[in-house]
């Protein structure tokens, strides 16, 4: 609960990692979310995604088994698979180069605009598209600041870019479902992302 003790601290709260009413509405006055609705499914997800809002920036620490389960595509064999083996910056590197606005292998942006926040912004032009939403031109010179400064940001704005709040209207096991295949691509932690998410709606009731 690292970064919900931070967020405690910033804005005045008792910063004991306790996610109760007065924070949840404080997050819901920071960001501007407009319905207790909105807001737990974005408090579900994020604390999903986030490990319990305790990481902040993607862990690519794979053993070569590893890859070719989560990255198949990009390690056919066991032999190359394990020429990167516990070695994050060129498993970030390789899986990311060339595509989400990232240059080559060689370039390292792979790393260097590695996932970072509670949903895990990732890629140069995703990077840089938040710098001018957020209007912090820094941010491309300095990645980290994603996890450091613009956690919650970082993933307000995905949930904005992507209109998923449209999605938030209800907190039920349909709605749940929609917004977890728009940020997972498909529904991995389901179960666990509804628990979340009525968990933190049963707070604001």
């Amino acid at each position: 609960m690292k970064k919900i003790i931070d967020f405690q601290k910033k804005h005045g709260l008792v910063a004991d990692g306790i996610i109760g009413i007065n924070t949840l509405f404080k997050i819901k006055e920071v960001f501007k979310i407009k319905t207790n609705e909105e807001l737990a499914h974005f408090m579900g997800q994020c604390h999903h995604e986030s490990g319990g809002f305790s990481v902040d920036t993607e862990n690519l620490n794979y053993s070569a088994d590893g890859l070719m389960k989560v990255f198949p595509k990009y390690f056919p064999t066991k032999i190359l698979a394990m020429s990167y083996q516990r070695n994050p910056v060129k498993i970030a590197n390789k899986v990311y180069s060339n595509r989400m606005g990232n240059d080559s292998e060689a370039s390292g942006n792979g790393y260097l605009y590695r996932g970072r926040g509670a949903i895990q912004l990732t890629g140069k032009s995703n990077y840089k598209a938040f710098a001018d939403y957020i209007g912090n031109k820094e941010i491309i010179t300095k990645p980290e600041l994603v996890a450091t400064d613009y956690f919650f940001e970082s993933a307000l704005y995905f949930f904005n870019k992507n209109n998923i709040f449209s999605l938030c209207k209800v907190v039920d096991t349909d709605h749940i479902t929609k917004v977890t295949k728009k940020i997972n691509g498909g529904i991995n932690g389901l179960l666990d992302r509804q628990e979340l998410t009525r968990k933190y709606y049963n707070i604001l009731e």
